[in-house]
C-alpha cells in the first residue's frame, strides 16, 4: 500500500484561507477514497500540541482507507528557521515514517527524502504581481522559497488558470508540469431561509434587521476595502433616502497587516455607524450570513481563486466581484464584475443592485447554478487520479 504525506499545519491553525483549503480538500479526499485500499495518509503537523480546541484533528477512520496523524511540537517558524536557514537534514520522514509521496498544499515544499515524489500547491504570486499588498517578511519569504519549491517539486498544483498562467509566465514553469485543480464549496453553503436562523445571526453580529452589503475576508490592502468603503459612501448618496439611512457595510474577518488605514477610512467619511467590523465569522454563521446579505461585495486587487464569492454564490447572495486576476473564472456570467480601481463604476454597479431587484434575483439563481460547477468531491477525485500518475510514472 502507497503512503502519502499531506502537510495538514495550516488545517490546524489557520481558520480561514489556506487552512480552510487544507481541511476541507482532506475531508473530500478522505470521502473519495472511502472503500478503496490503495493509499495510507499520513498528515503531518507542525505545533502539533497547540491546535486550537474547537478544530477537528483530523478524519476518522472509515472503511479501509487509513489516516494518521504525526507531528512535532517544534513551531512552523522554528521548523522553517531549521529547514531553511541552517539546512538542517530534518525530514518530514522524521515523524510521519516512510512516505511515497508528500504533498505541500501552503506554497512551500519542505525537505523529504530523496526517493520520496512530490507536489506543491500555488495559491497565487500577487507577491509578484503586487508587491506593495505583501508583508515584507512574507514577501521575502515567499520569493525565496516559492520558486525553489516549484522548481523542485515533481507537479505543482494551480488553484486557477490565472495561477497556472503565472506560474508559467513568472518562473517559466512547464505547462506539463502543473494541474489546474479549482477549490470546492462545501454543500453548507446553500440559501438558508429560516427566520430563527437569520435573526440569530443578526444579533450575534449585531446587525439587527438592516439591510446590508457584505464582504468577508481577512482587513488588510488587497482586499481592498478602503475603495470598497468609498464606494458605499458613493452609493449612499444616490439611494432612497429611506434604504440609505438604514443600509450597512459588514465586514468579516480578522485583522491583518496595515488594517489602520482601513479602519481610518471609515471614520474620515463619517460612516462609524453605518461600516461594521465583525472580526471572524464561525463557518456554522457563514452560511446564514450570506443568506441574509442583500449584496456580497468582492472587490479583491489580487486573488488566486476567492473562494467567499463562490460561497456568496452558493447561498445565492448576487455578487459584485473584481474583474481582475482568478474572480471571473470563478464569478463567470453570475455576477456583476467591476474594476477594483474604479470607486465610481463599484458605486454605480451597487446603487444598481440594490436598487433593481429583478437584477439581484436573476444573480441569485444564475449564481446558485455557477456555485454547484465546483466541488470539493470533484477536486478529491481529480486528485487521486494525480496522485495515481505520479506514484505509477
Amino acid at each position: 500500500m502507497a503512503t502519502i504525506g499531506i502537510d495538514y499545519t495550516s488545517a490546524l491553525h489557520q481558520s480561514a484561507g489556506i487552512g480552510r483549503y487544507t481541511s476541507e480538500f482532506v475531508n473530500a479526499l478522505h470521502e473519495a477514497s472511502s472503500g478503496i485500499d490503495s493509499y495510507s495518509y499520513r498528515l503531518f503537523s507542525a505545533n502539533i500540541n497547540n491546535s486550537p480546541p474547537n478544530k477537528p484533528v483530523f478524519p476518522s477512520n472509515k472503511g479501509n482507507v487509513h489516516f494518521s496523524l504525526h507531528g512535532t511540537r517544534i513551531s512552523r517558524r522554528w521548523l522553517e528557521r531549521l529547514w531553511y536557514r541552517l539546512h538542517l537534514p530534518l525530514y518530514v520522514e522524521t515523524w510521519t515514517g516512510r512516505l511515497d509521496l508528500f504533498h505541500a498544499p501552503d506554497f512551500v515544499l519542505p525537505p523529504v527524502l530523496p526517493k520520496t515524489r512530490t507536489i506543491v500547491t500555488i495559491h497565487d504570486l500577487s507577491y509578484i504581481r503586487l508587491p506593495d499588498l505583501t508583508m515584507p517578511g512574507m514577501n521575502n519569504y515567499l520569493n525565496k522559497w516559492v520558486p525553489h519549491s516549484v522548481k523542485t517539486a515533481d507537479h505543482v498544483i494551480a488553484v486557477s488558470e490565472t495561477t497556472r498562467q503565472d506560474l508559467i509566465e513568472l518562473y517559466q514553469t512547464p505547462s506539463e508540469k502543473i494541474t489546474t485543480l479549482y477549490h470546492g464549496v462545501s454543500p453548507d453553503f446553500k440559501p438558508i431561509e429560516d427566520k430563527n436562523s437569520h435573526d440569530s445571526v443578526r444579533n450575534t453580529y449585531n446587525i439587527n434587521n438592516n439591510p446590508f452589503i457584505l464582504s468577508v475576508g481577512t482587513i488588510q490592502p488587497r482586499k481592498n476595502y478602503r475603495r470598497l468603503i468609498q464606494a458605499f459612501a458613493q452609493t449612499l448618496t444616490h439611494l432612497p433616502k429611506p434604504l440609505a439611512e438604514q443600509l450597512l457595510l459588514v465586514i468579516g474577518g480578522d485583522k491583518g497587516w496595515q488594517y489602520e488605514p482601513i479602519y481610518n477610512e471609515v471614520s474620515q467619511l463619517g460612516l462609524e455607524s453605518q461600516v461594521r467590523f465583525i472580526g471572524f465569522v464561525a463557518d456554522e454563521d457563514l452560511p446564514v450570513l450570506y443568506s441574509a446579505a442583500t449584496l456580497f461585495a468582492y472587490p479583491a486587487l489580487y486573488e488566486g481563486f476567492g473562494l467567499p464569492a463562490l460561497e456568496a454564490m452558493a447561498c445565492g447572495t448576487p455578487v459584485l466581484a473584481a474583474s481582475k486576476s482568478a474572480l471571473p473564472e470563478v464569478v463567470g456570467e453570475a455576477g456583476r464584475l467591476v474594476d477594483p480601481y474604479n470607486v465610481p463604476s463599484m458605486a454605480q454597479a451597487m446603487v444598481e443592485l440594490l436598487t433593481d431587484e429583478s437584477q439581484r434575483q436573476q444573480l441569485r439563481q444564475t449564481g446558485i447554478k455557477q456555485a454547484a460547477k465546483f466541488s470539493w468531491a470533484k477536486m478529491a477525485t481529480n486528485l487521486v487520479a494525480l496522485y495515481d500518475r505520479l506514484l505509477t510514472d
